[in-house]
């Protein structure tokens, strides 16, 4: 079976409306906040920490409950059709809210919005393993992480060009932008993909394909018909759900043992700590850039554009790299570019093209360590517990999140923007002490068969 690659890019447009949103989240609320609302930073923090806290309750909410619906748009449809027409309309009203100046209609409305985002987060995740068979999933996912940076990139362009300057920008055109990209993707997706027929469709193709190797088995006298398994057995666990006898015999394997328990604890230490570094700088760039560098409008987008495309241009040779030195190194090396970046821009008082030099290593440091830092989670939980590790992996990062914005931001307000980078290069270098304590799952990966596996990442 080969990858359908154009149903594949469809799919990836829910996940590309999403990362636009995020994008447009993180840079331009901050700036709301403050220059519409006059918030202080410790507030501004709480409050940008809230989509993580609502995340967290809502993620596996809606992933399980979209897991048992069945409607005639299939099971996350549904769901993302209404979350992104939710989604779209609270923008507009969040618009609103900011050109009356008010703050209360703001936050609810915030609050509304970021809900409404919850309802298909997972359920657009999940939609492309739903439709692909389980051993073309990795380069399913490539092009999944593709198009969420291109839906970042898109952003950007339009903060860099919607956004004016001063200290009350008109945000409408921006918010307007993002909506109809939102509005639009969605539209496409609704309009291409038919879920339940596609997947009944690829059941069939999956059935099809399991007979014929049973046929090509029996004829050339390599099984007996009497000991195969069931077709249907054949056809969904072997190449769409993978072996389940596999994964009892794996549920039957020994505990974890203490040593490399201890290098997934520190590990996990590692991915709190530089989740907090580098989460404190995206959160508060573009206050730091107007106060500190004294940038107007959305001239801080190019130092993120920068990175972003950096970070795309770089899996492929991270990828490669990690084949040759390993997972471990490769990480480490990302954490002390990222940690020498954050250590020159200590000393950068005003804006000068040479500091995206700097972001773009930014970028490619954050790609080696989102690369390679959950496949070692996954080698170290091999024969134990692998999804409470992932959910573990996840908790820690996004915990990084909730943190991280407010108390960088109480030290912005209470000391000086001038504190970011001292914060962000002091958990940095925490985290290379801690990551140096890690022995274990650091295996040499296989070099990637296409150039696309290469951005099969989990962020």
């Amino acid at each position: 079976m080969k990858l359908n690659y154009k149903r594949t890019f469809l799919i990836g447009l829910a996940f590309l409306s999403i990362s636009a949103f995020w994008q447009m989240y993180d840079n331009i609320i901050p700036l709301i906040l403050q220059g519409t609302f006059h918030l202080g930073e410790t507030v501004t923090g709480v409050i940008m920490a809230a989509d993580n806290v609502l995340a967290l309750i809502l993620l596996p909410v809606f992933g399980a409950l979209s897991d048992r619906v069945d409607t005639k748009i299939g099971k996350r449809m549904p769901f993302i059709v209404g979350g992104t027409v939710l989604a779209v309309v609270f923008l507009m009203f969040l618009s609103a809210a900011e050109r009356k100046v008010n703050l209360v209609l703001f936050v609810i409305t915030l609050l509304a919005l970021l809900i409404s985002m919850g309802l298909y987060r997972s359920p657009a995740v999940a939609l492309m393993p739903d439709l692909t068979p389980n051993k073309l999933r990795s380069k399913g996912n490539a092009i999944i992480n593709l198009m969420g940076a291109v839906g970042g990139v898109y952003t950007l362009i339009m903060i860099r060009f919607l956004t004016g300057k001063g200290e009350h920008p008109d945000y409408f055109p921006l918010f307007a932008s993002v909506a109809v990209l939102m509005m639009g993707s969605v539209c496409i997706l609704f309009l291409t993909i038919n879920e339940k027929k596609i997947r009944a469709g690829m059941e069939e193709e999956i059935s099809a394909c399991g007979e014929k190797v049973r046929e090509q088995e029996n004829a050339a006298g390599n099984a007996n018909p009497e000991e195969m398994p069931p077709k249907r057995e054949t056809s969904r666990e072997r190449i769409f759900e993978g072996d389940a006898s596999k994964e009892k015999e794996e549920k039957k394997e020994e505990a974890m043992p203490p040593p490399v328990k201890k290098s997934m604890y520190f590990l996990l230490l590692s991915i709190f700590l530089w989740f907090t570094a580098y989460n404190a700088v995206t959160t508060a760039f573009s206050r730091y850039t107007k106060v500190v560098w004294r940038l107007e409008g959305g001239g801080f987008a190019d130092c993120l554009m920068v990175a972003t495309v950096a970070a795309i241009i770089s899996y492929v040779p991270i990828g490669n790299i990690s084949s040759r030195i390993g997972r471990k190194k490769t990480i480490l090396g990302g954490i002390i570019l990222m940690s020498i970046c954050y250590f020159a821009a200590i000393f950068a008082n005003v804006y000068h093209p040479v500091i995206n030099i700097a972001f773009a290593a930014i970028g490619i440091g954050w790609a080696a360590i989102n690369v390679n830092s959950y496949p070692m989670i996954v080698e170290m939980g091999k024969g134990s517990d692998i999804g409470k590790f992932t959910g573990t992996y996840y908790t820690f990062s996004m915990t990084a999140q909730i943190v991280t914005p407010i108390l960088s931001g109480f030290l912005l307000e209470k000391i000086s923007y001038r504190t970011l980078f001292p914060y962000a290069l002091l958990f940095s270098a925490a985290a290379f002490v801690t990551m140096c304590q890690v022995h274990h799952g650091d295996t040499r990966p296989d070099k990637k068969k296409s150039v696309l596996e290469n951005f099969d990442v989990d962020d």
